[in-house]
């Protein structure tokens, strides 16, 4: 599984107007070029009457697919903007298409330029940036005698609790991030005198926002 990475965290529009012309940016987080492919079909049915479709997208990280267009601009004016607001924040696995209906008024190659890139970034804000980070799920049971110390190791540590189950025993379910899972568990083991039942599940990416983990 891959390390941690930038994305977006919804889909989203945004318009700028420049010398009458608009510009609409929609934006959506994507996990295949099928997806992507897709989304700027639509986006393309959607404005139809439109006379520029451009777009830019990045998916995957080692090896990324990187495409852009034009789509009838002047080269250089629109996909590649577009695409370089993409890469000056990090980001993977974004579409962004960008609409744009002619107002009258040439803009030039640099008006067009900052034009694309100004609707792209828009798009970008209103989407919302997200880190995604690996975390793997970990099942830890114990006796009721020794709750309360589990508790305050998941408190004072920030650990993810998703559930607690109470049987005969106590079962917590957390999520901790993989880089350090092999340390809380040990950590457990001896502030349990190696009594606890830990049992490890399924790693998977969380959306970080604003510093804090949101659970879907």
């Amino acid at each position: 599984m891959k390390k941690s990475f930038k994305t977006i965290n919804e889909r989203a529009t945004a318009e700028i107007i420049e010398k009458k012309s608009r510009f609409i940016a929609n934006v959506l987080p994507v996990d295949t070029e099928e997806e992507a492919i897709s989304f700027i079909s639509s986006i393309k049915k959607q404005y139809y009457d439109a006379r520029h479709n451009c777009f830019a997208y990045i998916i995957g990280k080692d090896i990324p697919i990187i495409r852009f267009s034009d789509d009838g601009e002047p080269s250089g004016t629109a996909g590649k903007p577009i695409l370089d607001v993409l890469q000056g924040e990090g980001l993977e696995n974004v579409v962004v298409v960008v609409t744009r209906y002619f107002g009258g008024t040439l803009l030039g190659t640099g008006g067009l330029v900052r034009a694309y890139g100004k609707a792209a970034k828009e798009g970008i804000i209103e989407a919302k940036i997200v880190e995604m980070d690996r975390y793997r799920q970990v099942f830890i049971n114990v006796d009721y005698s020794l709750v309360g110390k589990i508790q305050y190791e998941i408190t004072n540590n920030n650990y993810i609790l998703i559930d607690t189950k109470y049987t005969d025993t106590v079962e917590f379910s957390l999520y901790i991030k993989c880089d350090i899972v092999e340390e809380v568990i040990k950590n457990i083991i001896n502030l349990t005198n190696n009594t606890a039942k830990i049992n490890k599940g399924d790693e998977n990416f969380l959306k970080i926002i604003d510093g804090q983990v949101v659970l879907n």
